[in-house]
């Protein structure tokens, strides 16, 4: 199992247990915030990093500064390590598509999720998302189901444009007048040319920050970064 470690980098768990640091530094530089990762059949490995500067406690400080520091990275089978993009707004999930073609990003400061192909070229599969994609995940139905973990937030958008120093001005206010999330349990799944199949969204307060989905014959099973659960969705 591949398992993506804030402090120690990507780690590799074996059945008996034992576990194995597969990546511990980028470019001579420890490897923090990996967030998440995909394996190609011949064993090449693709992962995000999410940001260079800020932790996995203080995220939304990143959000809030747009640091654009995220990366996509990919490691050989003969333990090669390459940095394929960088400047990711807050790089996060990542799939493979079913022809191992092209590599799938989310990015969640970005609203929008890319494609990124073996020559170099990206483009986007879907952009201007009216909220923040976390995990991706690719579907036994051919679909590509994204978590959204809460809506665009008015007060972000319109900082964003703005100078670094008016964000980091609203992350040092007290925590209890910054912008936050609001709760809401939501998943959207795309075909694989951008088009919109499910927009599914529970606003009852009894699940939120939706962070991680997927999905298997029908049954689609999300995970919450702030909940103590799993939640089976009804579609």
């Amino acid at each position: 199992m591949l398992v993506c470690d804030h402090d120690r980098g990507l780690l590799e768990v074996r059945p008996d247990g034992t576990t194995h640091v597969l990546v511990g530094t980028v470019d001579g530089v420890p490897l923090t915030f990996p967030s998440n990762v995909v394996e190609g059949r011949d064993g090449t490995i693709w992962f995000t990093t999410s940001t260079s500067r800020w932790s996995l406690d203080e995220y939304q400080g990143d959000i809030l500064e747009h640091t654009c520091t995220g990366r996509l990275i990919r490691r050989d089978p003969d333990g090669t390590v390459t940095t394929l993009l960088g400047d990711l707004k807050f790089g996060n999930g990542v799939a493979l598509a079913p022809d191992e073609s092209y590599v799938l990003v989310a990015e969640t400061a970005g609203y929008r999720i890319r494609r990124h192909f073996p020559d170099g070229r990206t483009d986007l599969l879907v952009e201007n998302l009216p909220g923040f994609p976390d995990n991706i995940w690719l579907g036994s139905d051919g679909l590509l189901w994204a978590a959204i973990a809460a809506p665009r937030n008015p007060l972000v958008d319109r900082l964003l444009p703005r100078p670094g120093f008016l964000r980091l001005l609203v992350w040092n206010l007290p925590e209890a007048v910054r912008p936050k999330a609001t709760p809401i349990a939501w998943v959207m799944a795309f075909r694989l040319d951008g088009e919109l199949v499910h927009d599914l969204r529970a606003a009852d307060g009894s699940y939120g920050f939706v962070t991680s989905v997927a999905e298997r014959d029908g049954t689609v099973v999300v995970g919450s970064l702030t909940e103590n659960d799993i939640a089976v969705l009804d579609r």
